[in-house]
């Protein structure tokens, strides 16, 4: 039987800043389609999606990510104009300044809250990312 076609695997990563309370990591794209998203790219075929999602932060921003969720997976076939992308997208922290390396031009931190217009669908990410955030908060004070 013939292997199925199937949707390309990718990673995000919504990186808290720890040392820049509130702001979280974008990058800008290096290459096509260029604007501004989250560090993020393909897994590796042997390889798990948590180890790509750290490999993908270090490579385009420097930092050593520490994953503390599962944000969500993103499937929407017109995520990717260049194609069919799955994207399993990950909540991590970490510290220092992140630099642009790899497919990033450059990286910096932004508030989630005004980003500037981003590429895919990385704006409907972070606002995902936002609602998790406030369950967060709201969580931690029933504690």
């Amino acid at each position: 039987m013939p292997r199925p076609e199937t949707p390309l695997l990718t990673v995000d990563v919504v990186i808290e800043l720890l040392d820049r309370t509130g702001e979280i990591v974008l990058i800008e794209r290096r290459h096509e389609p260029v604007g501004f998203a989250l560090p993020g790219g393909f897994v590796d075929v042997g390889e798990a999606v948590e180890r790509a999602a750290v490999r993908e932060a270090k490579e385009e921003t420097g930092l050593d990510v520490t994953l503390i969720d599962l944000l969500g997976v993103y499937s929407d076939p017109a995520r990717d104009a260049l194609g069919h992308t799955v994207s399993v997208v990950f909540v991590g922290r970490a510290h220092g300044v992140p630099e642009g390396g790899d497919d990033a031009k450059r990286a910096g931190g932004c508030r989630p809250e005004s980003p500037p217009t981003l590429v895919f669908d990385h704006a409907r990410i972070i606002s995902d990312y936002l609602t998790w955030r406030r369950r967060e908060a709201n969580s931690l004070r029933g504690c």
